[in-house]
């Protein structure tokens, strides 16, 4: 891990393109009139931190996403429910605040628990999100079931923690995250979920890798997108989720393969769907984003389930869970998915009740067995098998010198019987 000596402002390029959303008065069920949706202008490279998605929608959408998402379709919900849905976790959302109108975050998230960092006197709002960033972030984690779309959140009994610490124009910093962490820490939180990352090298005494110390020293589970600078194949830390103790997260698509954009290195942790991701926007409905910012959203989810059913459990153990229970491509962990893609059901489910500390390596399908030996490759013939073949020669010419022999015999004898 590379380190400087001074903290700096995170300045990853933002990805992310602006999304603005008519003001409101208030929640409700029914969706806006088309005239209340307006698409944001995309904003210039910022140099504040870079939030982990790249997709555009318009906002508030219309109509509800009907179907069920494929990144759900993976899960049978029904076994993922079995125990729990989240209830009494708290999990924090440190990004561009969380729109609490839509029906389906109405019930989840904790107005006055949250923060707002960017806000000015009476306008701070951790429920505004003039991005659509944050909204869709904490969908995927805790989204309440509603009535027309196959749209829900992973934990949908959780409560969301919202803290507004980033914008399209890049405004956070590493010293706002830091004061977001400790935040979210000071309420209480069981989960941070950080769909942020910068590429620049922070240092192990800076104020951003201090909180993350503090919020894994209490136990929380830390939660971090790995970014989206992956197209180049270069392997690189971001951060914060190349710091110990964060779980960091890649993107996977519908195969479980890495999505192209997911940036590669060895403090990958896991990959989670990240590709054509559906969750709640502002105001109301749905809409699609890619970006590890909804992969690590996923996890979060998980890790929400994992904290309800096991409250016991310390944070590394649950961490530890979902490594050892993902689905791999290789016996152990490789730099562009981890340890593999999240399985949420497996998480909650296998050895259920008994936590682990370390993560193995899955022994191949040969561990522990003996390879056979080889036979000896011969070109050439044998002695024995020379010896058969001049034997079989020898037979076949007695025999036929016997049938010629004896077929003359009998010739002569005709001729004599005849004269």
């Amino acid at each position: 891990m590379r380190q400087t000596n001074r903290p700096a402002a995170l300045t990853a390029a933002l990805l992310l393109t602006a999304c603005a959303a008519a003001s409101g008065t208030g929640p409700t069920d029914d969706p806006p009139a088309s005239g209340d949706a307006a698409r944001g202008p995309a904003p210039a490279a910022p140099a504040g931190p870079a939030l982990s998605g790249v997709g555009e929608c318009t906002y508030p959408m219309k109509e509800q996403y009907k179907a069920r998402p494929w990144a759900l379709q993976r899960v049978v919900l029904d076994e993922l429910w079995r125990d729990t849905r989240g209830e009494n976790v708290r999990v924090a959302v440190i990004d561009t605040g969380v729109d609490d109108r839509n029906p389906q975050l109405r019930d989840a998230v904790d107005r006055a628990a949250g923060l707002d960092l960017l806000g000015k006197g009476k306008a701070k709002d951790p429920t505004h999100d003039e991005v659509g960033h944050g909204t869709k972030a904490a969908g995927i984690i805790a989204a309440r079931p509603r009535k027309g779309t196959g749209f829900v959140g992973l934990a949908p009994r959780a409560t969301i923690i919202p803290i507004r610490q980033n914008d399209e124009k890049g405004k956070g910093t590493t010293r706002t995250m830091a004061t977001a962490i400790r935040h979210a820490i000071n309420r209480e939180a069981d989960v941070i979920n950080i769909s942020q990352d910068t590429v620049k090298p922070l240092s192990a005494d800076s104020d951003l890798a201090r909180a993350v110390r503090e919020a894994v020293e209490r136990d929380i589970v830390v939660v971090a997108s790995a970014g989206n600078d992956g197209l180049d194949g270069k392997r690189k830390n971001t951060y914060p989720a190349a710091y110990d103790g964060v779980l960091a997260v890649a993107a996977s698509d519908r195969n479980d393969e890495r999505a192209p954009f997911s940036q590669s290195g060895d403090f990958i942790d896991v990959a989670a769907p990240g590709v054509d991701m559906i969750s709640t926007v502002p105001g109301y409905g749905h809409c699609a984003d890619n970006g590890t910012s909804f992969s690590a959203p996923y996890v979060a989810g998980v890790a929400a389930l994992l904290k309800a059913r096991y409250p016991t459990w310390t944070a590394h153990q649950i961490v530890t869970q979902i490594q050892q229970t993902a689905d791999r491509v290789i016996d152990g962990h490789d730099p562009y998915i981890g340890w593999g893609v999240v399985n949420p059901v497996r998480a909650l489910q296998e050895d259920a009740g008994r936590p682990i500390d370390k993560v193995t390596p899955d022994r191949g399908p040969a561990a522990g067995v003996t390879a056979p030996r080889p036979a000896a490759l011969t070109l050439g013939e044998t002695p024995q098998e020379r010896r058969a073949r001049l034997a079989t020669y020898a037979m076949g010419v007695t025999a036929v010198l016997v049938a010629v022999v004896a077929g003359t015999a009998t010739v002569a004898r005709d001729r004599r019987r005849r004269s």
